[in-house]
């Protein structure tokens, strides 16, 4: 089967993380965030699979080359400016030929059962098929409202709780049947929500919705990658973490004492890095009677104001060393994207 993987945005909210490398390959478990999406897809049976690239393409090209070592086919498609996302899979029209096509991010974090929505589209006949997954505050996604059989009726883009009508969101994650590519133009920026989903509902076309178990973030923002590193921590996101990831406690840098891991986050305001800390993990059920205090399953965080130089200390308590010394790493990561105003 093949599948399509959007991989040419800038990832600006996200530089502060990334810094100059595109935002596909943000570290996750010790493996760029796309080489998890290749391997989600070559587990659901997607062998074939073209790139559209555009922000520091080599660097992704050089990484993943032909796809044979991660036992699939890569292939790679070059803008040479915005064509706006349905545009992008336009200009894959000779990879597609007259077969459905699935396409995904390449800088989300999933482990949903792709093969199961190529299956659901194939049986219902849909134009396109949209995953969905459900979200309790859905406000800043676009949603999906679908009829009684689960088509999709209207989409609406990050609404305002007066507006929030269903808890369904569009992942961005779809399964196109060719004939759609013939509604795509040629030349100019065309996207998926805003200009091919009217245009087919608008003909009539049938937009089918599936919502589908799993896990799934737009990892686009600091805030957002940090929760995605404890939720696959902890369990929540099932990904194989990579080499890097399983000896990173034999790397220097870091420091163990009686609260396990820990790291140093220069600054130049503690007390203003620590609020912004404070605001971050204040719905994380986060405790500050001394610094800030958060537990999960099998670990405790803990931030603080060093005493003795311009710093905060990060520390980690947990039975399982990797466990601790990753989401350690992954703590100061952002407290760094903070103080640098990311």
């Amino acid at each position: 089967m093949k599948a399509i993987i959007l991989a040419g945005g800038l990832g600006t909210r996200l530089k502060s993380v990334t810094g100059e490398h595109p935002k596909p390959m943000a570290d996750l478990l010790g493996r760029p965030l796309m080489e998890h999406i290749v391997q989600l897809l070559r587990e659901n049976g997607f062998d074939e699979i073209c790139c559209t690239l555009r922000y520091r393409a080599g660097e992704i090209m050089a990484h993943f080359g032909d796809g044979g070592r991660f036992g699939v086919s890569m292939q790679y498609r070059i803008e040479t400016k915005p064509l706006g996302t349905a545009g992008s899979v336009g200009g894959c029209r000779d990879f597609i030929g007259d077969d459905d096509v699935l396409v995904i991010s390449g800088d989300a974090a999933c482990d949903f059962a792709l093969r199961a929505l190529m299956d659901e589209h194939r049986a219902r006949g849909a134009a396109v098929t949209v995953a969905l997954c459900r979200s309790a505050v859905p406000l800043r996604y676009g949603l999906a409202v679908t009829d009684a059989v689960g088509d999709i009726r209207a989409f609406i883009e990050k609404p305002d709780w007066p507006q929030v009508v269903t808890d369904l969101v569009n992942t961005g994650i779809y399964v196109l049947s060719p004939r759609v590519l013939d509604l795509i133009p040629a030349e100019g920026a065309f996207d998926f929500g805003r200009d091919l989903f009217p245009l087919l509902l608008s003909r009539g076309e049938r937009l089918a919705g599936v919502t589908l178990d799993g896990y799934w973030c737009d990892v686009g923002t600091p805030q957002a990658y940090y929760l995605c590193c404890a939720d696959a921590l902890e369990g929540r996101l099932r990904l194989t973490p990579g080499e890097a990831f399983r000896t990173r406690q034999e790397q220097p840098g870091t420091d163990e004492d009686e609260e396990g891991c820990c790291e140093s986050c220069a600054c130049e305001d503690r007390a203003c890095l620590m609020g912004a800390l404070s605001e971050l993990m204040l719905d994380m059920g986060a405790r500050f009677d001394d610094g800030i205090r958060l537990e999960g399953r099998g670990y405790r965080l803990h931030i603080s104001p060093s005493a003795a130089s311009s710093a905060v200390r990060i520390a980690v308590q947990s039975e399982d060393a990797e466990f601790a010394r990753s989401l350690c790493l992954s703590a100061k990561q952002v407290a760094e994207a903070l103080e640098h105003g990311g």
